[in-house]
């Protein structure tokens, strides 16, 4: 018993003094890929040919999106909490998608898109990715029904997302101790079904 004791104590112990994982939020990658995100939708013709893909360019919404601080802030929140807890999914552990932490950002949102913990309308999400805008062109790429629903997404191209018209994101890298070394996570809205 003393044993199992001394044990559990030195375990304890060395866990407290565990290295504290060094998260950097990187705002300047975020407003790059902001830039090129309107860019790309403003000129999907260029797109396409720099990336190599092809799409139907009259379907991308020529809506310019709009810098939100509140979805900034919700997105950066999520890309931490991924490279923090070493997950990489649209919910937590605990099963609580990107809705409700749009909601707790302060940014309102329509009380149905709250009604289900996991729900996930807005949000689309890379890792291991040099940067921001590198996130930003594997969405556009998408081969395969994610990399699509992410292209659908980023670009607006339905009637619901190309209704969405404010925009956050975060950026963050990882110096180590979490399986990837970069988390991005794309946060596009609006506040209600108009």
């Amino acid at each position: 018993m003393r044993i199992l004791i001394t044990c559990l104590c030195v375990l304890i112990v060395t866990s407290s003094f565990a290295p504290e994982k060094k998260i950097s939020i990187q705002k300047r990658e975020a407003q790059r890929a902001f830039a090129y995100l309107n860019s790309a939708r403003a000129n999907p013709v260029k797109v396409m040919r720099d990336l190599g893909v092809r799409f139907d360019v009259n379907a991308v919404s020529k809506r310019p999106l709009r810098w939100n601080k509140k979805l900034a802030r919700a997105a950066e929140n999520r890309a931490k909490d991924m490279a923090r807890r070493d997950y990489f999914e649209h919910t937590t552990p605990e099963g609580i998608g990107p809705n409700h932490f749009i909601q707790q950002a302060g940014y309102t949102l329509n009380p149905d898109w709250l009604k289900k913990r996991s729900a996930n309308n807005f949000e689309s999400i890379a890792a291991n990715q040099q940067s921001a805008v590198d996130g930003i062109k594997a969405f556009i790429r998408g081969a395969g029904s994610p990399g699509y629903m992410h292209r659908k997404h980023v670009l607006g191209m339905d009637s619901w997302n190309g209704s969405l018209n404010d925009i956050g994101i975060g950026f963050v890298r990882v110096s180590s101790g979490s399986r990837y070394k970069t988390y991005l996570c794309v946060l596009i809205a609006k506040h209600d079904w108009k």
